[in-house]
Formats: C-alpha cells, sequence, structure tokens
C-alpha cells in the first residue's frame, strides 16, 4: 500500500491533516512535483523552525511538533484518564503509529531533492525541556508500538498544547489560561535563607503532587523576603510532576468558580492558583469570592486545585479602629470581625517570612556574591551591604539582590 492513501487513513490523529504545511505535503506526494510546491513547502518548514526551535529532520521534528500541541483522541484522554486509555483506543493509536513511523523516519532529502531538511540547526536554541525529550525519545523509537508509547507517556507526564508547554499561566479578560512565554527560572535553593519556610513548602507541595492530602498556604511577612520567589519556584521544580501555577489578581476572584472548573477538566494535573501581594480594604468584597471557594461552597473545590497566597498581612483584610469600636454601625460587629480574621483561618498552613536579622543578610550578600562570582572581599562585601540596607529598604532578599546588582553594574 502506498504512504498516500495510509496518511489520509489517519483516525486517532486526524487532526494533522488539518495542518496547512501537512496539507501541502499530502500533495506532494500525490506527484504534484511542482517546484513552486517543493519550494513553498521547504520556505514554511524553515520558517516553522526559526520560529518553533526546531532541529534535526525538519519533516519529522515538524510532526512531533504538531503530535505534542495537537488535540489528539489518545492526548485529550490520557489527560482525562489520568495517564491510561483504553485498549481499543490503544489499538488504533499504535495503528496511526504505523502510518506515521515511517515518515518520521524517512530523510526529507527523499521528497524535496535537497538535504537541507536533513539536519537543520534552528539560529536559537529550544528552551522547551519536555519537548526536546519527546524528539530525543522519539529518534530511538523502533517501531510504531514504542512510538505510540512514547507519545503517551508524553502526555502522561506533560499534558498536551499550551499545558505541556508552559509552567505558568495567566486568567485573562476572555475568560482562558494564557501561558506566560517568559517565566521566571528561579530554583528552590537559589533562595538563600529560610530554611523552614522552604522545607514546610516544599512538604506539602510535595505531597499535594503525589496525591496525597495538601493543603492551602498562606505566605506572610515583610516585603522581599522571597514570599513570591518560593511559590514561583515551585512550578519549576515540579514541573515534570505535572504542576501548574495560575497566578490570578483580587479583581479575578469573582471568575474563581470559572477557573476551578477549568482546571478541573485537566484532572492529570495539578495546579497551584496564586494569589501575589494579597490583601483587602475594610470596603472591598472580593474576599468572600475567596472563601467560599476555598472551602464552605456548595461546589468542592477540585481535588487537583490548591490555593497559594502570600500577604505583607498576617489578616489579609484590613480591620480599623472603627471596627473595634462603639462608633461602629454593625450591629453584630463581633461577627464581622470574625469573619473578617476566618479568611487568613481557611489557609491550613501560614508560612512566616520575617525580616532577616544582620547576619542572616550578609549571609544571602555573600551567597549572591558567590553565585556571580563576584571577586570583592568579604569584609568589603559587609561593610557596603550595611551602608546599602542603611541607606534603602532596610534588610531583606530583593535589598541583598539590589546591592548586588549595584555592585556587578560597577564590574
Amino acid at each position: 500500500m502506498s504512504i498516500i492513501p495510509n496518511i489520509q487513513n489517519l483516525i486517532v490523529c486526524r487532526s494533522l491533516l488539518e495542518d496547512g504545511i501537512i496539507k501541502k505535503f499530502i500533495t506532494l506526494l500525490k506527484g504534484n512535483n511542482h517546484s513552486d510546491l517543493k519550494n513553498a513547502l521547504i520556505y514554511e518548514l524553515i520558517d516553522k523552525a526559526e520560529s518553533l526551535n526546531l532541529s534535526g529532520n525538519l519533516l519529522s521534528s515538524y510532526i512531533v511538533y504538531l503530535m505534542a500541541q495537537g488535540k489528539n483522541i489518545a492526548a485529550v484522554m490520557t489527560e482525562k484518564s489520568q495517564g491510561t486509555i483504553g485498549n481499543s483506543l490503544y489499538r488504533a493509536f499504535i495503528n496511526d503509529m504505523e502510518i506515521i513511523y515511517p515518515l518520521l523516519k524517512a530523510s526529507p532529502s527523499t521528497y524535496f531533492d535537497t538535504s537541507l531538511l536533513d539536519d537543520y540547526r534552528s539560529t536559537l536554541k529550544c528552551n522547551n525541556l519536555s519537548i526536546i525529550d519527546l524528539q530525543d525519545k522519539v529518534k530511538t523509537a523502533t517501531n510504531p508500538k514504542f512510538l505510540a508509547d512514547t507519545f503517551i507517556d508524553y502526555y502522561r507526564t506533560y499534558g498536551f498544547g499550551d499545558i505541556a508547554n508552559f509552567r505558568a499561566f495567566r486568567w485573562n479578560d476572555t475568560k482562558k489560561l494564557i501561558g506566560i512565554r517568559h517565566f521566571d527560572k528561579m530554583s528552590i535553593d537559589e533562595i538563600i535563607g529560610y530554611e523552614y519556610q522552604k522545607s514546610v513548602l516544599l512538604a506539602n507541595t510535595e505531597a499535594f503532587v503525589n496525591g496525597r492530602p495538601a493543603n492551602n498556604a498562606l505566605l506572610v511577612g515583610a516585603r522581599g523576603t522571597g514570599k513570591s520567589s518560593s511559590v514561583k519556584a515551585l512550578a519549576n521544580k515540579y514541573f515534570s510532576h505535572g504542576l501548574r501555577l495560575v497566578e490570578i489578581t483580587k479583581n479575578q476572584l469573582v471568575s474563581l468558580p470559572q477557573i476551578m472548573e477549568t482546571l478541573r477538566q485537566s484532572s492529570s494535573k495539578k495546579f497551584i492558583i496564586f494569589l501575589d501581594d494579597l490583601s483587602f480594604e475594610d470596603f472591598e468584597v472580593e474576599y468572600k469570592y475567596l472563601k467560599s471557594n476555598i472551602e464552605g461552597g456548595v461546589e468542592s473545590k477540585p481535588d487537583n486545585v490548591l490555593i497559594y497566597a502570600t500577604s505583607n498581612r498576617r489578616h489579609l483584610i484590613k480591620e480599623t479602629w472603627k471596627d473595634r469600636g462603639a462608633e461602629n454601625d454593625d450591629i453584630h460587629r463581633a461577627d464581622t470581625v470574625n469573619e473578617t480574621i476566618s479568611l487568613s483561618d481557611r489557609f491550613g498552613i501560614t508560612i512566616s517570612y520575617l525580616s532577616p536579622n544582620q547576619e542572616e543578610y550578609l549571609d544571602i550578600v555573600l551567597g549572591l556574591a558567590k553565585k556571580y562570582n563576584l571577586n570583592i572581599s568579604a569584609e568589603e562585601l559587609r561593610a557596603g551591604a550595611i551602608a546599602w540596607e542603611v541607606s534603602h529598604s532596610g534588610r531583606s532578599g530583593r535589598t541583598a539582590q539590589q546591592y548586588i546588582n549595584h555592585l556587578l553594574g560597577k564590574n
């Protein structure tokens, strides 16, 4: 049987046939060897290689990219079934791999009369580790079943489409998740000090990604102490374990039920909804949406979702002296005060990030200087760091980083 009807007989991966480059490639295989078509295909594959940072056998790399992105039935059901698809679907997927396998193993020069696409190197290197890993494993596939298992393992580990590509997302005004393309690559080990705080956060998050009971977490303390960086670092550490970060603002809390339902659909992944620098003025009411969705609402929170928040306040809702005094018009004043305080209590874990003392601050400075290979004596660093924190914002990890940035700019 020729390769042309085979491609058109794809079932599970039929979405591949909707791609413009694949459509042109099928036309080429049907016997339309016009040089304009070949040149257009070569151009489009090179254009994709440069925009997506694809390398190697470009025809194979592009098809693998489409398989990783495309919403084929096997990818969707692997996601919904938390990693295991039915035997019938598995057999159908292997049948499709019998069609795709020879395409991935063939040299593009077989079809294009040029070796340009056989071992192409994009100008920029791909930094999507999940795609790199998938491309490497596909190269070692020795048969269609091996190839099918490789893709299913990828869907199980990373998902497909944007869920596989991004560590973190924002919820935008069109009520959908948008991947954060340039996410902070901070590692939890790069945060100097706060070992107890990090250990509590890691233990809770590790329990969560491993399917054990875990708590919502509130990180409170002075500004610049590493609260936000600690949460962001989790998305990097546990990405291959299926963890994703979803950052929202307090103004988007009204959409929390819709966000929860969206995340519930990706049941094989774990999500931390992240609220950074959270606090409410006494006249703001958005906190009520947060309270009901954390605990106590009619619809239960999805098992694959936790909420982590950072704040400079231990009690998230501002309480004024008026709230405490007789001039308050609220007849049930005690109930009002309890309601505002109870929001913090909805977080099962509260982790305090206190401002560092002088020695802790200097340890952070020395640690950062070592990280950036600054050739300055410890005595000079300590003296400069003390002078810097006095004339700036006080002692914190952020102040230490700003001092190091100042030194790096001078050297």
